[in-house]
């Protein structure tokens, strides 16, 4: 047989954290079909002094709605990333009543007609999407499709109504429920309720993934909650983008692994992401008590995305106080309230450089970008830059991890975590998602000023069998699939 695809004495680094190796691998299908020795192949790339590893994996993305606006993803596949786990943060795009506006500037994706996540993943796959996608059932979402934005408890019939919504997810593919407890309506729901909902999931084997109630002042109190979720609901438990947010609480992040240690050992099984970046981003409106705006935190925050002032974006909010005349409490009070102010999109600079770094050293930690794919103005520079900047600042300059470990983290560790079935490996009979990159040069180039740019280093990205990326080049084949929990796809 002539492979389609053979790379030569690559230094392979196969993701299960083992020492690389060099050796050819060969590509025929969508498969992998040798690594060690490799006959001929149909096209062959010299590899030698380069690092060939498993696709990256994002296990924390936003991309539901960017697998339909901007199906060519470039932003995920420049820096690597095969595979998208989306429907994070309780926002998902299913369920879905066509027509329907769900939130206030709602990230999670445009309405069309879809209704549930079968029809979503065929809506996605007439883009020809760049990449592969896994989905989460949003719990912000489903009480939206059911309660609307009531601030109150459902009801009995409500309740049971939104654990049928994330039962068909779950039948359809999806890996499991995500909250975002901080969120409108999310924060509306008691304890007892997430319990109902992530009930559902454990038929399924999947998981409950949760932007905690808290990652400040309240971290610890957030912790227990989401392992009483997980533990009373006979469930797996992923925390997103742990943190310890503001000054006062730096350094908790070792207590707040502490308890997931011992959740671990005492049988509930706890895995976590972060991203690798001193600031988080989001929709501001769902930060901000207009009674009683935190000045310290609005001194921290820069302007992403602003449509009714596009000349606020990439900016700091002091500094556009300064400009308009404004205290930084109004500042914050008119870009909230203005025509479109449920759309802007903020950068909040809250976390301590030394505890991304105790973050990345815990063995159950794995590499996630929470980057919300809102192109217009200035995005957080972690949609275009978090892997390689792992592999330039953490593994290449600053030793935090080997490089083993951390494509281990970005690879197969989330794959088996979140049932990406026969992905996450280089090793024979798995799919053929492939990154060939330069030890030596790979490096994130987006900054918080210039956030659009795309990282270097990366010579070939590999989706499904086909070369989707190449020396800059998206060649726009469009291989990527819509995954299903535990399925090969």
């Amino acid at each position: 047989m002539v492979a389609d695809l053979v790379f030569r004495e690559a230094t392979v680094v196969d993701g299960s954290g083992a020492p690389g190796f060099v050796a050819d691998v060969a590509v025929a299908g969508d498969r992998l079909v040798a690594v060690g020795e490799a006959g001929a192949g149909r096209r062959e790339v010299d590899a030698r002094g380069l690092v060939l590893c498993p696709g990256f994996v994002d296990p924390h993305s936003h991309d539901d709605g960017a697998f339909l606006r901007h199906p060519d993803l470039r932003f995920k596949l420049a820096q690597g990333v095969t595979t998208d786990v989306s429907g994070n943060c309780g926002f998902s795009t299913v369920p879905n009543e066509p027509g329907r506006e769900y939130m206030p500037g709602d990230i999670s994706g445009p309405g069309a007609e879809w209704t549930d996540l079968a029809s979503y993943f065929a809506a996605c796959m007439t883009k020809g999407p760049a990449i592969n996608n896994l989905m989460l059932v949003g719990h912000n979402r489903v009480r939206a499709h059911v309660m609307g934005l009531e601030h109150r408890a459902p009801r009995a019939e409500e309740l049971a109504e939104m654990r049928g919504h994330v039962a068909r997810a779950m039948e359809q593919g999806a890996a499991g429920l995500s909250t975002g407890l901080i969120y409108a309506p999310g924060r509306y729901a008691e304890t007892e309720e997430v319990v109902g909902l992530a009930r559902a999931v454990a038929p399924y084997g999947g998981l409950y993934v949760t932007h905690m109630r808290n990652e400040a002042d309240r971290l610890l109190e957030a912790v227990d909650e989401a392992i009483t979720v997980a533990r009373q609901a006979g469930v797996g438990l992923h925390i997103s983008h742990h943190k310890a947010a503001g000054r006062r609480n730096w350094g908790r992040v070792g207590e707040s692994l502490a308890k997931v240690d011992a959740a671990n050992e005492a049988g509930t099984s706890v895995t976590l992401d972060v991203y690798p970046y001193t600031a988080g981003s989001g929709p501001m409106w769902q930060y901000v008590n207009l009674d009683a705006i935190d000045r310290e935190w609005a001194e921290g925050v820069m302007i992403a995305s602003c449509p009714d002032r596009r000349d606020f974006e990439g900016r700091m909010v002091p500094e556009i106080a300064r400009s308009e005349g404004w205290s930084v409490e109004e500042a914050v009070r008119r870009i909230v309230e203005g025509e479109r102010g449920k759309e802007v999109i903020c950068i909040q600079f809250i976390i301590s450089e030394a505890d991304i770094e105790t973050n990345l050293r815990h063995p159950r930690m794995f590499v996630g970008s929470d980057g919300i794919p809102v192109l217009k103005g200035n995005p957080h520079p972690r949609l275009f830059g978090t892997m390689p900047r792992v592999l330039a600042r953490y593994v290449r300059e600053r030793g935090v991890l080997s490089l083993e470990e951390a494509v281990r983290k970005m690879t197969s560790a989330p794959c088996e975590r979140f049932g990406i079935a026969g992905r996450g490996l280089v090793r024979e009979g798995y799919f053929a998602d492939l990154v060939l990159f330069d030890p030596a040069t790979i490096a994130d180039t987006a900054t918080y000023e210039r956030p659009k740019q795309e990282p270097q280093g990366i010579r070939m990205v590999v989706v499904n069998g086909k070369v989707a990326f190449e020396d800059g080049l998206h060649t726009g084949v469009g291989a990527g699939r819509m995954l299903r929990y535990g399925q090969e796809a």
